[in-house]
């Protein structure tokens, strides 16, 4: 490589897990085994809301909208993590890199969206029940998931848009097994200010702002419920919300906690950087089907009558 290369002759190789490549083989199964389990489970509750007319209403097609973006974020990192495991297949173009970086991005972005606007939903449900249905009809809710790809892509243009600016002098060797916006600026000899700015705006601006909104929308929630008099009443409120809280604390927790050891960790061993980069892509997928099979009862005898239906 010459003394400054132009970003549209780059190939990055991407890492497994550095410092723990002699257990590869069994990081692979146990990553096949998350995949199989994101994909699948997001499948069935997909499967279950569009077959099933009982849950054909707005807190149902959030759960769609979730069940979505999750399986595209788990895809938007298998091709490269499992050719790193299977095949050492370490080499990723410029261009592939910046689309999968984009894609996992903006995946990202509409999980945490979704989850705004479910707490949103909560939120009416619980506090102004008559209207709901008034509030969130259908037209509102296709607006809202068109709202949230749009949102996603404006935020995250010209973050990934401005990589291409950059030259690379130094080793083209990227730390985890798919394309990270810290880790491609690592690797630059350009000044990256406004990219390091870019990447902020583009972290704050739906995350953070996202769970300010919705711990305000679980505040509001929880003061609703505890102002109803019968018990019963509060069990049954509290039940409705329990599971999007579960997701969004499984969303946003290892978001921010790659986002501080990305900047701040500098000293950790890398492996600490990948497994905590994998847990934020992997787990709210595989973790969101559990959830909401077994705390929500609706989704939970949807699932049991799609997959016994003699049973039923």
């Amino acid at each position: 490589m010459g003394p400054n290369t132009t970003s549209s002759s780059i190939t990055f190789l991407l890492t497994g897990v550095p410092g723990l490549e002699a257990s590869h083989t069994w990081i692979s199964i146990a990553f096949c085994f998350l995949y199989v389990t994101a994909l699948s489970g997001n499948s069935l509750i997909l499967l279950v809301i569009v077959t099933q007319s009982s849950l054909h209403a707005p807190m149902y097609y959030f759960l769609c909208m979730l069940s979505t973006t999750d399986p595209g974020l788990s895809v938007s990192t298998l091709v490269t993590t499992m050719g790193i495991f299977w095949f050492n297949a370490r080499e990723i173009t410029f261009n592939a890199c910046l689309s999968q970086m984009f894609f996992i991005k903006l995946f990202t972005v509409m999980e945490s969206s979704v989850l705004l606007a479910m707490a949103f939903d909560r939120f009416v449900a619980i506090s102004n029940p008559l209207r709901y249905a008034t509030i969130l009809t259908d037209s509102r809710i296709i607006q809202i998931g068109v709202a949230i790809v749009i949102r996603g892509t404006l935020t995250l243009t010209p973050m990934v848009a401005l990589l291409t600016r950059l030259s690379f002098c130094h080793s083209l060797v990227l730390h985890h097994s798919s394309c990270f916006h810290p880790d491609v600026m690592k690797l630059s000899c350009t000044d990256t200010t406004v990219n390091n700015a870019a990447g902020l705006t583009a972290l704050i601006t739906p995350a953070g702002v996202d769970s300010v909104l919705i711990i305000l929308f679980y505040v509001l929630i929880i003061k609703t419920i505890l102002s109803i008099a019968p018990p019963e009443e509060r069990k049954k409120a509290f039940g409705t919300c329990f599971s999007h809280i579960e997701d969004a604390a499984l969303s946003c927790i290892p978001l921010i906690s790659l986002s501080f050891v990305h900047r701040f960790g500098k000293r950790a061993p890398a492996y600490v950087h990948t497994l905590i980069a994998n847990t934020y892509l992997l787990i709210p997928p595989v973790m969101n089907p559990i959830i909401y099979s077994v705390k929500t009862k609706q989704i939970r005898r949807a699932v049991i009558k799609v997959l016994h239906p003699k049973d039923t």
